[in-house]
């Protein structure tokens, strides 16, 4: 067997070639445009005509040799395989049945390595596309493995691989949380496969979608959000995303402010998708709403702004403004739902500390532990009830008072360790099923707990914070506000880089008028008047009170 170059028009067409269907017009585009880039990679393989002729026969590359003759290439290499007297044409045949069938394309992950080798050898993305005759996009996919995990990358080129929604979840992360993940469902010898469906599950994050914005980049950029291409959506859609999904719905919410109709509210979607109109409001349905209708502004589901006509009852003549809307929604807190629960971490760790480490007198911890009993998470068993039953760590602080006889004595420092650990167990301020309520919040600010919440002026808590929020952050400071939310929030974590910031929101004090609705609702009832009975009632005697006190000493003693 040996190379030479030859013009393809001298070269004969094998009759039995394998090879009978026709490729797709597609497949012949492709092919073509990679021989008109690179050239033939694989020469065709001929063999010298056994009929008495001089010339050669195709035996593999058909395809090939009638693609080059449509680019117009004039000499091609080609590989002569010297003709055998054993079985020439069984073998022959044998060979281009197996040049057809006996290959196995390469795997993605050797694919992309292939392009990142050729893209440090100069090549751009544009030229391997038309070099490997592939469209540009799928060149882009390809490179998303560079993102990818080394550990999962071995295991995908093991043929395990995930689809392309889970490969686009798992690029998208970072790569230490592909590398938690990895931990907790990397194969094992029992189960070598992996189960990328629950990998690409942990690493989801929710996306908010650039052809759902009604904002335009100006406040994009005025908010931070940086689009990020979905490079396995449909081409003929804008697939740019973030995952900075309370910048998306704050910059929403603010052109819902500067866009909001004279007779129009911004409200909220319930929980099924639909907007919450004013008490007493109907909605209209016509796809013409008269001009006193009044519109609601409001965002679905996908972050997407939507709007609603709907119509006030008609304004009676005792004075009630005939323009008027209704009334929904306040306007955005300053602080999101995120920044909250935040704060309620801040504060249970604060309190903690504090229960800790601060100094409490004995008559301000008895105060205390009275009060926790109060919280909204303590549940206590009584007669009939169906409450939980109480930590296993609070029974072992109560243990401690108990001597080794199993009688109830301890010291006062004992006693004190331990009511400290079971406020410590029971007080908190977190935004879940442990929360205490307000009497958290007042136990931490009857011990100072403030000393101990920590610098807020962080770029996780900062960014939880409204535009106005933010700006009210920079009094007292140097920092002035910038035109852009992201620029302002950059130069108040800088300025307490090396100082303690705590947002107003997050002190202990509860609101005056929330404590006193809840000592309202918690006041005892007074006692009413009873008549005494009469000690002097037929066939019954004054009965004498229990001696409780006598019958406590002698079970002590």
């Amino acid at each position: 067997m040996y190379l030479m170059k030859m013009d393809p028009r001298a070269l004969v067409e094998n009759p039995n070639h394998s090879r009978q269907t026709k490729p797709s017009p597609q497949a012949d585009a492709l092919l073509l445009a990679s021989i008109k880039a690179i050239g033939i990679v694989h020469p065709p393989v001929v063999t010298p005509q056994s009929d008495g002729g001089n010339g050669f026969v195709i035996e593999a590359g058909r395809r090939r040799v009638r693609l080059a003759l449509k680019a117009g290439i004039e000499e091609i290499e080609i590989l002569v395989n010297d003709a055998d007297n054993d079985n020439t044409a069984a073998n022959g045949a044998m060979r281009s049945f197996a040049e057809n069938i006996v290959r196995e394309p390469l795997n993605p992950v050797d694919q992309w390595r292939a392009i990142e080798r050729l893209v440090a050898l100069g090549w751009t993305e544009e030229a391997i596309a038309v070099a490997l005759a592939l469209t540009p996009r799928r060149i882009k996919q390809l490179r998303l493995f560079a993102n990818v995990l080394p550990a999962m990358l071995d295991q995908m080129a093991k043929g395990d691989m995930p689809n392309e929604q889970q490969l686009r979840t798992i690029a998208s992360a970072s790569l230490d949380e592909q590398k938690e993940v990895w931990k907790a469902h990397k194969p094992s010898k029992a189960d070598p496969r992996v189960g990328w469906w629950n990998v690409a599950n942990a690493l989801a994050k929710t996306r908010m979608y650039a052809k759902d914005a009604s904002f335009d980049d100006e406040l994009a950029r005025a908010y931070g959000i940086e689009w990020e291409e979905d490079l396995f959506g449909p081409a003929d859609e804008d697939g740019r995303y973030t995952t900075n999904v309370e910048a998306f719905l704050g910059a929403q919410q603010e052109w819902m402010a500067n866009h909001l109709p004279k007779r129009g509210i911004i409200t909220e979607a319930n929980t099924w998708g639909q907007p919450v109109l004013p008490p007493k409001a109907e909605r209209v349905y016509s796809s013409k709403p008269a001009k006193t209708d009044c519109v609601a502004m409001y965002l679905d589901r996908d972050g997407k702004v939507q709007s609603v006509a709907y119509r006030m009852p008609e304004a009676k003549k005792k004075g009630k403004d005939a323009d008027d809307v209704g009334a929904v929604t306040k306007a955005r807190p300053p602080v999101t739902n995120k920044g909250m629960d935040m704060i309620g971490d801040f504060r249970t760790d604060a309190l903690r500390e504090a229960l800790d480490r601060a100094p409490i007198e004995d008559d301000t911890l008895m105060a205390l532990l009275i009060l926790a009993f109060a919280g909204q998470n303590v549940s206590v068993r009584t007669d009939g009830s169906q409450s939980l039953y109480g930590s296993n760590r609070l029974a072992q602080h109560a243990a401690t008072l108990f001597n080794a006889e199993g009688h109830l004595q301890c010291s006062e420092e004992t006693l004190r360790v331990a009511a400290r650990l079971t406020l410590m167990e029971v007080l908190s301020c977190r935004r879940n099923a442990s929360n205490s309520g307000i009497v958290a919040r007042v136990a931490g600010d009857a011990i100072g707990a403030n000393a101990f919440l920590p610098n807020m002026g962080t770029e996780g808590f900062l960014s939880c914070l409204s535009r106005q929020a933010l700006e009210a952050a920079c009094s007292g400071t140097s920092v002035l506000p910038r035109a852009r939310v992201k620029d302002t929030r950059a130069a108040l974590v800088e300025h307490f880089k090396d100082e303690r910031f705590v947002h107003v929101s997050a002190l202990f004090a509860p609101e005056e008028t929330k404590l006193t609705q809840w000592l309202e609702a918690n006041a005892p009832e007074p006692e009413q008047d009873e008549e005494p009975e009469s000690a002097e009632e037929p066939g019954h005697a004054p009965e004498e009170p229990d001696d409780v006190e006598g019958e406590f000493r002698e079970a002590a003693e």
